[in-house]
Parts: structure tokens; sequence; C-alpha cells
């Protein structure tokens, strides 16, 4: 049995200031084949369990270029293509010989590159021709992403994470693995379906509904002939034609029943619609809270700039909440903030050439956008600085590029080259800082941050500050994106059907 390994990975906020190239992937992660490290990434999953599986069975496993940037703006056109025909180069080398069995590839799904608006499709399009109808092609996908015709009707298995926070990437790199293997050796004849809902939403796992419809996905497919249940939430900044909410069943041997679980779990989504984003505060709230919960509490608060999260593909630098933090330190004088992270590579570079333990003027944040705020002016100390930060999330490893620890009014920072939201504590350890022993964390994510934060913390506040991320489909100025779905327009089902199977 032959299989081929490798993947592109990146998420596009079309809205976004951030072009994405070469170096960007280069910053994050660009492993050529046979040089991936041992530990799985966030959308490189498959390729680690597919080395496990070659060991321990007869697989010949030929691996690829696998590659991830972190979310941005637009890929530039020649960076898609390079990194695109340097695949479909190690594939037609691979089948010089002898066929391919089987394609795995790791995406992410929601890229768009300049001239390309659905690049995954395009590259599942090219490798199909490349391979025939008779190779088995499989890709992991995040939910955040487009579930495009073009990826439905050449790939022969589609699987996304179930979780978010992601925390489940390693299972579902392990399943589309196994359900490829079974496939080629024609243990399972999978049959897939997608239902449209019509939507698009926010749906973070760790608060209800959404976390009793992922327990209900992982409950069926423990029934005889359920392969696999995927819901793709769809990406709100990706102005796609293909974005929105869809869900994807499979089913062994039966497109009708694949069908009917598409459908039965598509509308129990619809169902749950607007109730599973927590309840967001504005940052005037949001710090008040913090500092008057600070008093009494053991445990650090922490507030999640939940739209200024580079995980979303803007930037990261916005001073909104840190600003509102310091207007209000007069009063209280002696609590422990620390914020992580504002991304500001030139405030970064700075504070190397100043050293550690050098005292500066230092101008930093809110350079990218409008409406993230103003830049901050201190004179601050430069406490801790690291060449190559990183912080883990789960098994893998995210880069944070070369960062500094500043400290002024009491209050620290991290700044940080390469944008990463925060995942995990580890964030604030790497660099010196004991998150437990802080009043106040300041993070920049949506959800992804809570698995690990919630260990620390037992005051969790959502804040909705500054607008650097398009986060009301009604108000977005789309382009390509439908304009006939939930909740830009109130009913796009009618009656008494509240979606369709394409």
């Amino acid at each position: 049995m032959r299989i081929f390994v490798a993947g592109i990975a990146t998420e596009t906020n079309s809205f976004s200031p951030i072009f994405v190239g070469l170096d960007d992937f280069k910053a994050s992660l660009y492993a050529a084949p046979y040089q991936h490290p041992e530990t799985p990434t966030l959308c490189t999953a498959a390729l680690v369990d597919l080395r496990k599986r070659a060991n321990l069975e007869d697989i010949t496993l030929i691996e690829g270029t696998t590659c991830w940037a972190d979310p941005g703006g637009l890929v530039s056109k020649y960076c898609y293509e390079t990194l695109r025909d340097e695949i479909l180069n190690q594939i037609k080398n691979a089948i010089k010989h002898e066929p391919l069995d089987g394609v795995v590839l790791c995406l992410h799904g929601a890229m768009i590159a300049q001239g390309y608006d659905d690049p995954e499709g395009d590259l599942i399009e090219k490798i199909r021709e490349l391979v025939g109808d008779q190779t088995i092609i499989g890709a992991s996908l995040d939910p955040h992403s487009h579930l495009t015709a073009k990826r439905f009707e050449f790939a022969d298995l589609l699987c996304a994470f179930k979780e978010f926070p992601h925390t489940d990437f390693e299972q579902t790199g392990e399943k589309i693995v196994d359900l490829v293997i079974r496939t080629i050796k024609c243990e399972i004849n999978p049959q897939m379906a997608q239902f449209d809902c019509k939507m698009i939403d926010v749906f973070p796992s760790s608060h209800q509904p959404m976390r009793q419809f992922v327990d209900d996905m992982m409950a069926a497919e423990k029934q005889q002939g359920v392969l696999s249940l995927s819901l793709i939430h769809g990406f709100m900044a990706g102005d796609s034609p293909w974005m929105g909410t869809k869900m994807i069943a499979i089913y062994n041997g039966d497109m009708k029943l694949a069908e009917q679980f598409a459908r039965d779990f598509g509308e129990k989504i619809i169902d749950i619609r607007g109730q599973s984003m927590p309840k967001t505060v504005s940052e005037n709230i949001a710090t008040e809270t913090a500092f008057a919960l600070a008093t009494d509490n053991r445990t650090p608060i922490v507030i999640a700039d939940v739209w200024d999260n580079p995980g979303g593909g803007v930037a990261g630098d916005g001073t909104v909440i840190l600003q509102c933090l310091l207007d209000q330190l007069a009063t209280h004088k002696n609590t422990k903030i620390s914020v992580g992270t504002i991304w500001d590579p030139i405030a970064v570079q700075l504070c190397f050439k100043a050293g550690e333990d050098a005292l500066i003027p230092l101008r930093f944040g809110a350079k990218s956008a409008p409406f993230t705020g103003q830049p901050i002016d201190k004179i601050v100390r430069v406490k801790r600085l690291n060449s190559n930060a990183e912080q883990t999330f789960g098994k893998s490893f995210v880069p944070m590029g070369a960062s500094a620890l500043i400290e002024f009014d009491g209050v620290q920072v991290i700044l940080n080259s390469t944008r990463a939201q925060a995942f995990e504590p580890s964030l604030f350890e790497n660099m010196g800082i004991d998150p437990s022993s802080q009043d106040i964390l300041v993070i920049k994510s949506t959800n992804h941050f809570y698995a690990g934060f919630k260990e620390i913390s037992d005051q969790i506040i959502y804040c909705d500050a500054g607008k650097p991320y398009p986060n009301s489909p009604k108000e977005t100025n789309y382009k390509h994106a439908p304009k006939n779905i939930w909740p830009i327009i109130d009913n796009p089902w009618g009656e008494p059907e509240k979606g369709e199977n394409i």
C-alpha cells in the first residue's frame, strides 16, 4: 500500500491588511519531505499518525511538503502556486513507476489566494487529475473553513475537528488516516453527503448548547455504519462564495443514510443558532469587572480580547483593553496585570537593541489597522528577551518569534514578532511570568485559549473591544459570500424545510 501525504494550511481573513507570503509559512511551519517534526501541529496530525501506521503495517509512506502560516489576509498568488506546484511535482515523482493507493492532505480549508477563491479545491482537483479515480483522497479540515464544490467532488473523504477549541486535532488526523486505509483495503465503502445549513455563526464547544451537539455527533459515530460526522462551522471573515455552515456525514455503503444524517444534524445546528457564543462585554465593563473581582479572587481574572485575535487573521496589536486598564490603574495601584501578546516586530527589535534590564522610551501597538486603539507611549524596562519564543497547544508548539517582555507602571506586556493567538498559560511562562501569580491576564483569542486557561482561572471575561475583525455578518461588506444566509437575512430556509442537500 502506497500513501502520499502533504499539505498547505492557513486561514484567510479577506478583510485583514496582513498579506501572506512564503516567508510567513517559513516563520510558522515549512517542512520539506521527511523533515516534519515528530510532534503534530494543528493541521498536520495526519502525517504524524501515518508515520506510526507505516511502522506497524505494510504501508510505503511518501512524504511531501507540509506547511502552515498563521492566519492573515490574502495569500499571494506566487506563494500559493509555488507551494502547490511543489506538492504536485512530488506526486508526479511518486507515481512515475507505481501508482498511489491513497493521498492524505493536511489542510485548514479557509485559504483564499490572489486569483484563487478555492485554493484547496484547486489543489485537490489537480491531484485527482494526476492520480486518477482509483486513488483514495482524504483530507483533514479545520471546521472554520469553506466546504466548496470542488473539494466535495474530487475528495473521497473529508473530516473536520469537532471541538472548538480544537483539542481533538490529533484524533481527527487519526480518523482521516484510518478511513483512507480502510477504504483502500475495501473494508468500508464510504458514501459522503453534505447539508447546507444556510447560515454562519460561531460555535464554541466549551459552552452549551454546542457542547451537547458535539457530544451527540460523537455518540452517533458509535452507531454501526456511521463512519464520520463533521460540522463545518464556516469562517465569517472569509469572503468566499462558499462561506457558511455545512454538515458532512460519511456512511458505510448507503448514500441515503449519509444524506439523512447530514440533514438531521444540519437541522439540529440551525435550531441552536445564535446561542453558543459566550456573552461579550465592552472594554469598559470588562476592565471594571476585572478590577472589582481581582480584589477577592484567588485565581487570575482572564480578559479575552475575542476579536483582536491573530487566529482570525487580524494583527493582534490592539491596545483598547490595555488603555482601559491603564486609565483605571491609579485607583488599583497594587493590581498585578500581564498582557499576552501585542504584535509589534519594530518594538521588539528596539528592545533587543537596548538589551535586558534597559530603560527605554517605547511606542508600541495599534499600528496595523483602524479600530484597534492608539499606540502606547511609555518609558519601559526590558525585563526579558527570547529570540525564539513559543507556546504549547496540546503536544504542538506554536512559534511567537523574537519576543520581549516589557514592564511599566507595574504592568507587564509581552511583545511578539510572529503573530500568534493565546492558546495556553505557557505563553506567559516561557517569557518568565507565572500566570497564576497575576491578578489580571489579558489575552487575544476567541476561544482556543479556554481549555488551557480554565485550569488556572475561574473567572473568564469575553470582551468585545474595537472592530479589527468583521464579526457582524449583517454589517460586513461582503463581495463574494452568499447573501441569502442567516443572519444576513432572517429566514433563508422557508417552510417546511430548513436547508437543502447540495
